[in-house]
């Protein structure tokens, strides 16, 4: 217990420490949102990967799922990587940094009001950001609660008080520079700590091929297929199996996951800062690296669940999916269990440092203070002089301070008491938000014949979907829905534009022109 509580005190005095060191860096709206966009590609990398992966990811996902799919989950991990990582950098990097920068916008909701030169779309994307961000860092918070109890033996509730508060600290203190460089200290914990996780875990069961025997003498009902499995059993169970027992059910999970980090504001924002293209190419790589071994682990771990004895909810008699890789860590040495501690509390903290920023950001700037922006190349009306700009960009930062507080007291109350488990919270979030921008926002980056009216049904479209469904009672899985919410999004966004009026062509090439430099 020592080691634990000295480990985890070190690291939580380390990131608040990082906090303070940014703050001089943190008193414009530029500096606060986007670390004055001159974010190098290590950085970046870092800090779009530990954004990704959280408590979410390791606990629930990777139990939920490594239950239900064994070590065909493993996909997931690998999706993750080359369509949530690698694909999202070829396709959003460039283009995101040189428009975002061209138009000066600065979060995705301002994206979408100044490309479509729409007011209201802007307004309306904030506030989708804002509700639904919610849900996931509830998820966020009893992700690392439940493995902080398992632990420490502290109270859930005292756990979730306590990350909420240290992550606004730093948060508030520095701002997007703080967060990346505490998320780069957190991804070199979560690489190590993920690998000797693993370790440790199929140590315990003999040995890889005698943990994959075992894991393939189960079959789909739960019962062992031999009482004795071994190298010598032929008869293979569908959890050892290469695409498990579901594998439609697998790819709706590898589509949500991995396609629907772009069109999620905290992770796309992530390009809104870097420094240049060079950058760019570098942070793909080690972004893409990143995420195959974090993301790849934590599913190939969660596939050995069934190994273990899952834990029963009281309440429902069913099985407590968040619980498993809790179950499956209890054992280990008390060394190994503070590293989860600290790799989990990693993941968490920059996640959920990503979401109060973003969230923070978005309130402030796109609905307290809808300033209306020229476009590139034309005259803003009404210019402000210094003076009073200075202190309305530090008015600004404060608001934003504020509200860091205030979305992290509202997601805190639900995650004090949770309406359903991890993987329900994510596919919700992740479902509206994605289903809703990521067909605008992706082809607003290479179509210029995008109407105002197809982002309009699209946003319709993707929260429709999901609190429909939602309301409904869930007839299709959450999960399912919200990659059918992504995918439906970019026909419903091509059909409208197709038969609705076009933007001035003008306006276009001025916004287009920011790729041919």
């Amino acid at each position: 217990m020592f080691i634990k509580v000295l480990l985890t005190i070190i690291f939580l005095a380390v990131m608040v420490g990082v906090g303070v060191y940014s703050h001089k860096q943190a008193k414009s709206v530029d500096g606060f949102v986007l670390g004055g966009r001159n974010v190098g590609p290590w950085l970046t990398a870092f800090a779009y990967g530990t954004s990704y992966f959280s408590a979410v990811v390791f606990v629930g996902y990777a139990g939920q799922f490594g239950w239900r799919y064994g070590l065909s989950s493993t996909w997931i991990g690998v999706g993750n990587a080359v369509i949530g990582s690698l694909l999202a950098w070829l396709l959003l990097g460039r283009r995101t940094k040189l428009m975002t920068q061209h138009i000066e916008s600065r979060t995705m909701p301002d994206f979408f009001g100044t490309r479509y030169e729409s007011q209201s779309l802007r307004v309306v994307a904030s506030v989708i950001a804002f509700v639904f961000l919610i849900p996931y860092t509830a998820g966020v918070y009893k992700g690392i609660s439940t493995l902080f109890e398992m632990g420490f033996g502290i109270p859930y509730e005292y756990c979730v008080i306590g990350m909420a508060a240290f992550t606004a600290i730093y948060v508030i203190f520095g701002g997007y520079k703080a967060t990346a460089m505490n998320d780069f200290i957190q991804g070199i914990i979560m690489l190590f700590g993920i690998v000797a996780v693993i370790a440790a875990v199929i140590a315990a069961q003999g040995g890889l091929a005698e943990a994959v025997h075992k894991l393939a003498a189960i079959p789909a009902d739960g019962a062992p297929l031999s009482p004795q499995p071994s190298a010598l059993n032929s008869e293979t169970g569908p959890f050892a199996s290469w695409f498990g027992p579901d594998p439609w059910g697998l790819l709706g999970v590898v589509i949500l996951t991995s396609l629907g980090t772009m069109g999620l504001p905290q992770m796309v924002g992530k390009f809104y800062s870097i420094t240049d293209e060079s950058a760019i190419r570098r942070g793909t790589v080690i972004s893409t690296i990143f995420a195959f071994i974090v993301a790849g682990g934590c599913y190939f771990l969660g596939g050995f669940g069934r190994l273990y004895e899952p834990v029963i909810n009281e309440a429902t008699g069913k099985i407590a999916f968040d619980s498993i890789v809790p179950a499956m860590l209890v054992t280990l040495p008390d060394v190994l269990i503070a590293l989860v501690v600290l790799l989990v509390l990693s993941a968490s903290m920059s996640t959920l440092a990503s979401l109060v920023l973003t969230s923070s950001s978005t309130m402030t700037l796109d609905l307290i203070y809808r300033d209306k922006k020229a476009l590139p190349g034309e005259v803003e009306e009404g210019s402000i002089d210094d003076s009073v700009a200075e202190k309305v960009e530090r008015r600004k930062v404060v608001v934003m301070r504020v509200l860091i507080v205030f979305f992290i007291v509202l997601s805190l109350m639900i995650a004090l008491n949770p309406p359903t488990f991890i993987a329900q919270l994510m596919g919700i979030s992740w479902g509206a938000l994605a289903g809703a921008f990521l067909a605008p926002f992706m082809l607003g980056l290479y179509w210029r014949g995008v109407t105002p009216s197809g982002v309009w049904a699209c946003f319709t479209w993707g929260v429709g979907l999901t609190v429909v469904n939602m309301l409904l009672g869930n007839p299709i899985n959450p999960i399912n829905c919200g990659a059918i919410a992504m995918l439906g999004g970019f026909p419903v966004v091509w059909l409208v534009s197709l038969f609705t009026r076009k933007l001035p062509s003008a306006d276009i090439d001025k916004m287009f022109a920011c790729y041919k430099k």
